[in-house]
């Protein structure tokens, strides 16, 4: 496996190399724009004189100007007269010079009489129609006082930009290339971190069934000897001990596959009626090892006034088995565990809340995620797979269900299991 430092090092050269072609890229496109747009305002340009020109030789007037064409802004252009335009002549002529020089854009057009001090006349000519009337209302004045006609491209930008074909195809191209590097990079942290999780689980499982199974093996040697026949107490406490590790591995195994066949949604509930707050009370008898070795303390308040369910009873027993387990175990002084039902209208509620080691908010993300474990700080003793809570929270959904966490470092957690009545 690559490790961490070469990784980083790895992604950080390809986003700068991705950085760098995306932009070479935009440089390009933008290049390749204004080229595109110089081209066009050179064509209107002449084209624009060519029909000044022309009007001159009709008007029989003198051209008094070297260019009598003006680009006011990026899709404006005017062309000063020495005399009255004819607005139908005019449009003429503009249409024959744009076509001559393949502008195809929509324009409008509109020409200044300075006897009335406004402009007048002029259409909008567009590829696929005209609209008449339009041009005079839409295309600005300027301060001139002889005779002028104005052009105006609404939507030079977009013609230009439609018009770039390769670039536009290669910008694409380019986006797509950077969204499966991103989808890669994704795909390729996720695979490292279930890496990681795959190898803590393989360490948790080794150092959870090392202990068993050396206790077996020093017992089966203890049992190996002849003498022992002599001792049936000593002999009946090793077989205990050997059934009890036995018990033990059994349990670990069956948890590893019952995630397994969860992780195929192959939960299989068998519902039946359940009265869930004698479901609890069995839980805690069930517990009072446990709670005896740590002097537990689980104080019951069962206020819910609906609380019997159709549930899987085998599997919610598991899921308040685990709530509790983790509340006496994450304890680093005498664990004191409150179990509260409530009930509304709509939901049944379980609070389990303890007086444990908390859970930062980084962590609280992560919680049920399946092989994660919360760091236990100075708790070195807390041993499991990092299922329990993973396995909870697919019960419960299955279910149709819902469970929460409210929780804060020292001072303790509370786990919120909500249930619909149904």
């Amino acid at each position: 496996m690559v490790n961490r430092k070469t990784l980083r090092f790895i992604i950080l050269l390809a986003a700068l190399s991705i950085g760098g072609i995306t932009i070479i890229q935009v440089y390009w496109v933008r290049k390749a724009f204004d080229l595109r747009e110089n081209q066009f305002n050179r064509d209107v340009n002449i084209a624009l004189q060519a029909v000044a020109m022309q009007l001159y030789q009709i008007n029989h007037v003198v051209n008094s100007e070297k260019n009598p064409v003006e680009q006011v802004s990026s899709n404006y252009f005017t062309v000063n007269m020495n005399a009255p335009i004819d607005n139908n002549l005019l449009g003429v002529l503009i249409e024959k010079e744009f076509r001559k020089r393949n502008i195809s854009d929509d324009y409008e057009y509109a020409t200044y009489n300075c006897m009335d001090k406004c402009m007048e006349g002029g259409n909008y000519i567009s590829s696929r129609k005209t609209v008449n009337s339009l041009a005079v209302q839409s295309i600005p004045l300027l301060q001139n006082d002889g005779y002028y006609f104005g052009v105006q491209f609404p939507h030079v930008e977009a013609t230009l930009i439609s018009q770039m074909g390769i670039w536009g195809f290669s910008s694409v191209v380019l986006l797509i290339v950077i969204f499966f590097f991103a989808y890669t990079l994704l795909v390729i942290l996720k695979q490292r971190r279930l890496s990681e999780v795959q190898r803590d689980f393989i360490n948790n499982m080794t150092h959870e069934f090392k202990t068993p199974i050396s206790t077996i093996a020093i017992s089966t040697e203890v049992l190996k000897q002849a003498s022992i026949i002599q001792t049936p107490e000593r002999l009946l406490n090793y077989a205990t001990i050997i059934q009890t590790e036995n018990n033990r591995l059994k349990q670990q195994v069956e948890r590893v596959l019952q995630m397994a066949r969860m992780e195929k949604q192959d939960v299989g509930l068998k519902k039946e009626l359940v009265d869930i707050h004698e479901l609890l009370r069995e839980a805690i008898t069930n517990l009072k090892i446990s709670l005896t070795e740590k002097n537990s303390n689980i104080h019951l308040e069962l206020q819910a006034e609906a609380y019997q369910f159709t549930i899987d009873k085998l599997h919610f027993t598991n899921v308040i088995f685990n709530l509790l387990d983790n509340a006496i175990k994450y304890s680093v002084q005498t664990p004191n565990v409150v179990v509260t039902t409530s009930s509304t209208k709509n939901t049944f509620k379980l609070h389990v809340m303890d007086n444990g080691i908390g859970i930062s908010a980084e962590n609280q993300k992560k919680i049920f995620n399946r092989f994660y474990r919360i760091p236990t700080g100075n708790v070195h003793n807390v041993k499991g797979f990092g299922l329990g809570l993973s396995y909870v929270k697919l019960i419960v959904e299955a279910h149709k269900g819902k469970i929460s966490l409210v929780s804060k470092p020292t001072v303790g957690s509370t786990f919120t299991i909500q249930l619909p009545l149904i």
